[in-house]
């Protein structure tokens, strides 16, 4: 089993997110990572799924997402070409003697400082997933007192749309 990623357009209704929870929970399906968020029309929603599953469970988890009344599109998009970016704020433990170095590392992977306290620093980073992998093995050694994490968000590629309706 590997990691899927689905993009799921839903009526922006109240409860919808709970149903689409529920469902995963009633059928035992784990999700690793869920984002929601309003799309260029304020009724409509973009759920990006990350999921563990074979085919045929994949196959299982997009029909009975789409036997949902407000669930509009799903589709599985690990098999399109698409950008895939996920937020990620590190508190890390930083006296002044080693402040520099993180705020090195911070560069080196092109993120940011954005909070800084007398013992610790935030450190904001957008990437894929090897990028969040690369940064957080780094980070380690400093002493990672938090992680905070969006989940992934994800958009097939090109001028064609992701979810046709």
């Amino acid at each position: 089993m590997e990691k899927k990623v689905l993009s799921a357009i839903v009526e922006n209704k109240p409860g919808v997110l709970t149903r689409v929870a529920m469902l995963f929970r009633r059928r035992g399906y784990n999700i690793y990572s869920l984002a929601v968020g309003e799309t260029e029309k304020a009724e409509i929603s973009r759920m990006t799924i990350v999921v563990e599953a074979d085919e045929k469970m994949l196959w299982q988890i997009i029909h009975q997402l789409s036997k949902l009344i407000e669930v509009i599109d799903v589709i599985n998009i690990s098999e399109t070409p698409s950008v895939e970016r996920e937020l990620v704020f590190f508190k890390v433990q930083a006296d002044s003697s080693k402040r520099g170095e993180i705020i090195q590392i911070a560069d080196i992977f092109r993120a940011r400082i954005v909070d800084v306290a007398p013992e610790s620093l935030i450190v904001e980073i957008t990437g894929d997933s090897g990028k969040i992998e690369a940064i957080t093995d780094t980070l380690k050694p400093y002493g990672i007192l938090e992680i905070a994490r969006t989940g992934k968000v994800a958009m097939v590629r090109g001028s064609k749309r992701g979810n046709n309706k």
